[in-house]
């Protein structure tokens, strides 16, 4: 049986029950479905620069975000039709649901508490941030009806993903930021460029995101779907093209000279690595050790500052800058330890910097705040590990492994950076369609169709 073929077949081609002995087919043709409007989101999240928004707006105001709230908006009136929403359980809604109800009791707290101007409308900007956040999740989770429309939205985010990264390299060779020549026409500069930052003997790069940082951890995160289409593409020619294009991403990563990246790379690896054949593994390691030489040819000193950058944890300026703000976090953690002073309230220049998204969580939100993440994320683990149980091709089990990868990065990489903060965008909605399609595919491998079934007339 050849890929082409094994891909065809777990598209789940059976009809889908819409309502009262009402089916239509899955594969049915729409203009305009969940899959699209996903893609669209990603789209515009990921290549037009961050510092880009609609005039009139605050951090929100980024086209993708406008969109992912309007996915908001577009969900919860199909819930008012029985015929346009999804029929059956769905997990991972609980655990958003669990999650968003903490967000409003701390918010709510918080203005019992009483709240400086600044705090005051970073709490109303988060609460539209989770909006957002949970279009993305929502529309993924419930929207996507198969295994080939689920397919074609990563494949547009790992398109995207690229070129990201190769904005970056371009960046980094050259030393010139190209993004300040993607101008779009109708919107306005929210914040000043990010420009470029020496970090040993390399400079570090953002590409279109807001921060080094934030380009290492969104790419880290796209790349195991990137080496799953090099796998398993449908013809050698797009899979020749994913492999370039995993090349580019992992070459994007290591330029940002970042530890989070770094690690959430080895997450990926450690992540997919039991389900690898050994011809695989063997692949990927030449591969890796291939990239590692050819960046060292073009840039002496970038391996060098690569590895250097987990030398004399305990001296290094970096790390700890970070650890000695944490007396200063876990001081006002007791204040407020349960729900926090409030979603949303913590930002600077009122606060200091934490560059850690967990101790921001317990700071915020508190510990319920902090625990109700953690279940969305394990939740994501729990559903895609069944889907991986279930799933009979070899295609579906790596899919599923990819993206129980994607929520051990998020749990990882909170630790290193503000994580969920409004000025990173591009990561959050990643992380929110990751989430939503750990849903997705517990979903398409549930035993029962009524469950399996998707919003099939969620179109325009």
């Amino acid at each position: 049986m050849t890929i082409a073929t094994e891909e065809y077949i777990s598209a789940d081609l059976e009809p889908s029950y819409v309502s009262g002995k009402t089916y239509v087919t899955r594969r049915r043709v729409t203009r305009v479905d969940a899959a699209v409007m996903l893609s669209i989101t990603i789209f515009l999240i990921t290549v037009i620069p961050a510092r880009l928004i609609v005039p009139g707006m605050t951090d929100v105001g980024r086209p993708g975000l406008v969109l992912a709230l309007g996915l908001f908006l577009w969900w919860v009136l199909a819930r008012f039709t029985p015929s346009l929403s999804m029929t059956g359980p769905q997990p991972m809604r609980w655990a958003l649901m669990i999650f968003l109800v903490s967000a409003l009791i701390s918010y709510a707290i918080g203005f019992m508490r009483g709240l400086t101007t600044i705090e005051s409308n970073g709490a109303d900007r988060m609460m539209l941030y989770l909006a957002a956040f949970s279009g993305v999740l929502l529309t993924a989770a419930d929207g996507v009806p198969n295994w080939i429309r689920m397919r074609g939205v990563l494949k547009v985010l790992v398109a995207c993903a690229a070129v990201v990264a190769l904005i970056g390299l371009l960046q980094y060779v050259t030393k010139v930021d190209y993004t300040l020549y993607l101008n779009i026409p109708g919107l306005q500069v929210k914040n000043p460029e990010v420009g470029f930052e020496v970090r040993g003997s390399g400079i570090r790069v953002a590409s279109t995101t807001t921060h080094y940082i934030e380009l290492a951890a969104f790419l880290a995160m796209v790349l195991p779907f990137a080496i799953h289409f090099a796998m398993f593409a449908g013809t050698p020619q797009r899979r020749r093209t994913s492999a370039v294009f995993s090349v580019i991403i992992a070459a994007g990563v290591m330029v940002t000279l970042s530890r989070t990246g770094i690690i959430a790379v080895g997450i990926v690896f450690v992540s997919l690595f039991p389900v690898w054949k050994w011809r695989t593994r063997f692949n990927i390691g030449v591969m890796a050790i291939g990239l590692i030489a050819g960046l060292g040819a073009v840039s002496s000193g970038l391996v060098r500052t690569i590895f250097g950058l987990f030398d004399n944890a305990d001296q290094n300026s970096s790390i700890n800058a970070r650890t000695e703000r944490y007396p200063m976090a876990f001081h006002y953690i007791s204040q407020r330890p349960w729900f926090g002073r409030g979603t949303g309230t913590w930002i600077p220049p009122q606060y200091q910097v934490m560059d850690n998204q967990w101790l921001i969580t317990l700071l915020s939100t508190g510990y319920v705040g902090a625990a109700t993440i953690s279940l969305l994320h394990i939740t994501g683990i729990w559903l895609a590990a069944l889907a991986l149980r279930r799933s009979t091709e070899r295609a579906d089990r790596h899919l599923c492994a990819a993206l129980i990868s994607t929520q051990l990065i998020a749990l990882a990489v909170s630790a290193t950076f503000d994580s969920m903060s409004l000025s990173y965008g591009t990561y959050v909605m990643t992380l929110a369609l990751m989430c939503g399609l750990c849903g997705t595919v517990w979903r398409l491998t549930h035993p029962a169709r009524t469950i399996r079934t998707s919003t099939t007339r969620w179109f325009l």
